[in-house]
């Protein structure tokens, strides 16, 4: 069976890309292309298309694009979650270390324009992580900075160009931002959420229904590989894998630390758990993403589908 799988470059695209590299697809009959991606936004399109079977999306995406949010309404479910805790606030290093509520201040009295921050995607937990910390730092969101959506890969970039002052993303670019000079790291997804659910692993409800063998199979493979690369003596090799030109192509040096940060597996981090589809549905309300009278629990358990994690995982266990 041949499937065709897109990511966007990140560190926790690694179940997809080390399910290929490891042969555990191969092991499960199945002939798998992994296709990097550009953007987001191209990821939701192809795979509401039929040009992807499957895709690592950011979690939050997945419901808005199923809800029809941002989109046409497309039928996906989330069969498996793929990581939790890679988003991180990197600031320009020209930014002081405190005092961002005063220097936006001093800026809104003498003229100048509000600072630009960026994200990967109005749905994602990197823009909710954003808000919350600009929030929480005293600066409103909305009203006191401008927040503009960038490819990941290119947010290091910008912060040296000046285009941008701070950006939300996850690994490796803001390990990337630091090693390179221009960026500092102002806080971690687990420092204000311990558990922040990230991204999952999704495909269109009716190629889930139409072959509900090649969906098991799937899993199963991708359910090895976060296994495989949780493994802390797997680690170095893991980032050799995602360090080649058609993966990352970023040092593997840089990728190492943030494959220990992120849960891909462990705690249960790869059950695609409805509470945390809740969670973010909350969020998205609380930015006015959604209508607030949406039925959250109704949503979460049309797209969520543990039963689906939870058959793969049986199988592997037997």
């Amino acid at each position: 069976m041949r499937l065709k799988l897109g990511f966007v470059p990140l560190t926790d695209a690694a179940p997809l890309i080390v399910a290929q590299a490891n042969g555990f697809f191969a092991d499960e009959g199945l002939e798998v292309e992994v296709s990097r991606e550009a953007s987001w936004a191209t990821v939701r399109d192809k795979l509401m298309v039929g040009a992807l079977d499957g895709a690592h999306m950011l979690a939050p995406m997945a419901l808005a694009a199923a809800l029809g949010i941002g989109s046409e309404p497309a039928p996906l479910i989330v069969p498996m979650a793929l990581a939790r805790g890679g988003a991180a606030v990197t600031l320009s290093a020209r930014i002081p270390a405190d005092g961002l509520a005063r220097l936006v201040e001093q800026r809104r009295e003498a003229g100048a324009s509000p600072l630009t921050f960026a994200v990967v995607f109005p749905y994602s937990i990197h823009n909710y992580l954003l808000r919350e910390w600009l929030a929480r730092s005293g600066v409103d969101p909305d009203a006191d900075v401008r927040i503009i959506v960038a490819p990941p890969s290119r947010m290091a970039g910008l912060l040296a160009e000046g285009v941008i002052e701070g950006f939300c993303a996850g690994e490796p670019w803001s390990d990337a931002a630091v090693a390179a000079g221009v960026g500092r790291i102002a806080v971690r997804a687990g420092d204000v959420w311990a558990k922040a659910p990230d991204k999952v692993f999704a495909v269109a409800e009716g190629w889930a229904d139409a072959g509900p063998a090649r969906l098991q199979a799937t899993l199963r493979a991708l359910l090895r590989a976060s296994a495989w690369i949780e493994t802390a003596e797997n680690r170095p090799l893991a980032a050799e894998i995602l360090a080649r030109p058609e993966h990352l192509a970023v040092p593997a040096e840089v990728l190492a630390n943030g494959l220990g940060r992120i849960a891909f597996c462990r705690d249960g981090a790869c059950v695609p758990n409805r509470a945390d589809a809740v969670w973010l549905l909350g969020e998205m309300k609380r930015w006015g993403q959604v209508d607030a009278d949406l039925d959250a629990a109704a949503a979460a358990a049309r797209i969520y589908r543990p039963d689906l994690h939870g058959e793969a995982a049986r199988a592997l266990s037997a």
